[in-house]
């Protein structure tokens, strides 16, 4: 399969249907935030823990399913999309890591070590990526919104597990001061 194509040199794309849209469309801006965020957890992996790993390996696979799921317009049955059970999946790792870590008790700067940063980074693109969807679930019917769903609590999940691995490597939070 060729790398290029020639198809998108007049600012066009494919959906999953092969309906062309510009690539400046609501639907390919919430799809291609997600493309970011998934770029920016790679950039984390490795971090040296393996379960953290392993965990960022697997939302990795979920965020390809969101990019799939929002570029079919007419999903039919047996095409990927984001089901209760991925967001199921991110609250859990979510609860998992929180049993390690302090109660938080007020805001946190998003800092730390050199995958905590990352993963923080991650974590604010991810939050832009769910703005996104959300902009375009507005203009366009029959969205996953579980989509939607997932992206939220992956945000939590990012946020969760930079102050995981700040833990771990003996970083301390640092609180805004106003």
């Amino acid at each position: 399969m060729p790398i290029y194509t020639g198809r998108g040199d007049q600012g066009q794309t494919d959906l999953r249907n092969m309906e062309r849209v510009s690539k400046d469309s609501r639907r390919i801006e919430a799809y291609g935030t997600v493309d970011e965020v998934n770029a920016l957890v790679g950039v984390v992996r490795p971090t040296g823990q393996d379960d953290i790993d392993e965990h960022l390996r697997e939302i990795q696979n979920h965020l390809h399913i969101v990019q799939a799921d929002f570029a079919n317009p007419q999903p039919e049955e047996g095409d990927p999309r984001i089901t209760e059970d991925h967001v199921d999946e991110i609250e859990a790792i979510v609860d998992e890591a929180n049993e390690e870590l302090d109660p938080l008790e007020s805001f946190i700067l998003p800092s730390g070590s050199e995958p905590g940063a990352k993963l923080h980074h991650a974590r604010a693109v991810c939050r832009r990526a769910e703005r996104r969807a959300v902009s375009f679930t507005a203009e366009e019917a029959g969205v996953n919104e579980t989509a939607i769903v997932y992206l939220n609590r992956l945000s939590d999940a990012l946020f969760t597990l930079a102050r995981l691995v700040n833990k771990r490597e003996g970083v301390r939070e640092e609180n805004p001061e106003y």
